[in-house]
């Protein structure tokens, strides 16, 4: 049964997120922002210059600006500024007990809670339990 219930959780999300993104698509402000992407990837093209190279440019040019911008989106990430950061934040797994209700939210898979759950349930039925990302 649990199957079935995954499959029509899955089918109402993605009828959701084609929903979110015909909205997305109808949205000026996207539209502006990919004709801009467009146009930039073209003359990156046309002048033979890679996405790093754009970058340090940008930052010869406005270096206050490339600062502010790796600021900006940091305190939105909740975390330092990393410029040119190579490794990602690992996603949020989100698991919740369906004897007890409670949800553990984890970036790595050694939580004490989760290891107590896999002793006491097993490795594959906690892992049954993962909940979709919001992200």
């Amino acid at each position: 049964m649990a199957k079935i219930s995954t499959y029509y959780e899955k089918k109402r999300l993605m009828e959701q997120l084609a929903n979110e993104l015909q909205q997305l698509e109808e949205d000026q402000s996207l539209k502006s922002d990919l004709k801009f992407e467009e146009d930039v990837k073209a003359l990156m093209e046309e002048h033979g210059k890679s996405a790093k190279d754009v970058i340090e440019i940008m930052a010869t040019i406005a270096p206050n600006s490339i600062a502010k911008v790796a600021n900006e989106q940091a305190k939105v990430d909740g975390r330092r500024a990393r410029v040119g950061s190579a490794t990602p934040k690992r996603p949020m797994l989100r698991f919740k007990n369906p004897h007890t209700g409670e949800v553990v939210e984890t970036r790595g898979g050694n939580h004490k809670t989760l290891n107590q759950w896999r002793q006491e349930f097993g490795k594959e039925e906690v892992k049954s339990w993962q909940m979709p990302n919001e992200d």
